[in-house]
């Protein structure tokens, strides 16, 4: 469980709205066969695990860091291919909380008479798909809040000066954190007061550029920001109120700009359906 734990991990960032998975084939102590989700769309960890297993996959045991999945969505479900390979035993970290599998895919297994042992290293699995598991049973995307502050609470100075608080190895990790979610989101007036990129800027030959998400309530920040400079090849969501003119929504479509109204009062936007909207938008 651990090999496919590693496994799946090696698509962090990449799978969502999937969740990572590894997936191991055992044959008398030995591995014959192993593979991990790469990315929606793209066949399952299960399924690329047995194909590389071949005939060897017969009588032998499964190991999947979470429950196999028995509908049909992007791709066929899981369960028949492992049902075909004729395993014997499946051993599954922890339950799909997704209401289309929720132990659906377990039980599919067991009526074909394979063994299943559950729980796994469980807590493990759990913590390494935290984001989707936040959003299957919730509704609410995973939110990580990234602020650099001093000493004494400040995120500036008394000029409005922030740069910089951090360090080179902070300011890294931040790269490193935008290089595996979703999505990230600014409020009006860091886009004005540092009009920056919201870019991954890791020194490594593939990277994944977050969604820029940006709030604006008032429709201040000027189109001829940074962020926008690059919307037509790096997606950004622009979060307004009621009162944005068509002259800006037709030049914030021709950025390919995504545009979305959200509700809001004179506090600010209502945080909470603001959410649960971009992950019904699949930013989790």
């Amino acid at each position: 469980m651990r090999r496919a734990l590693e496994l799946a991990q090696r698509a962090h960032g990449r799978t969502s709205p999937n969740p990572m998975v590894g997936a191991v084939v055992v044959k008398r102590e030995k591995i014959v066969g192993e593979g991990y989700h790469s990315r929606a769309g793209h066949p399952h960890a299960e399924v690329v695990a047995l194909r590389r297993a071949g005939d060897k996959a017969r009588s032998a045991d499964l190991y999947i860091n979470l429950e196999p999945c028995c509908h049909f969505g992007r791709t066929p479900p899981c369960t028949d291919a492992i049902i075909q390979a004729g395993i014997k035993r499946v051993f599954v970290g922890m339950k799909d909380p997704n209401p289309l599998v929720r132990g659906k895919g377990l039980r599919a297994l067991k009526a074909q008479g394979i063994i299943v042992v559950s729980g796994v290293l469980k807590k493990e699995c759990m913590n390494l798909n935290e984001s989707f598991l936040k959003v299957i049973t919730t509704g609410m995307p995973f939110v990580i809040l990234k602020t650099a502050m001093s000493l004494d609470g400040k995120i500036a100075t008394r000029s409005g000066d922030s740069r910089w608080i951090s360090g080179e190895r902070a300011r890294n990790h931040v790269h490193k954190i935008r290089n595996h979610v979703d999505a990230i989101m600014v409020g009006t007036e860091t886009v004005l007061k540092d009009n920056p990129r919201l870019t991954c800027r890791l020194k490594k030959d593939s990277v994944k550029h977050p969604t820029r998400i940006i709030l604006d309530r008032r429709n201040r920040i000027p189109l001829t920001a940074n962020v926008f400079k690059n919307s037509r090849s790096q997606k950004v969501i622009y979060i307004t109120g009621p009162d944005i003119s068509s002259a800006r929504m037709k030049a914030l479509v021709a950025k390919k700009v995504e545009i979305l109204n959200a509700k809001s009062d004179k506090n600010g936007f209502h945080v909470k359906p603001l959410l649960k909207g971009l992950a019904n938008r699949e930013v989790s």
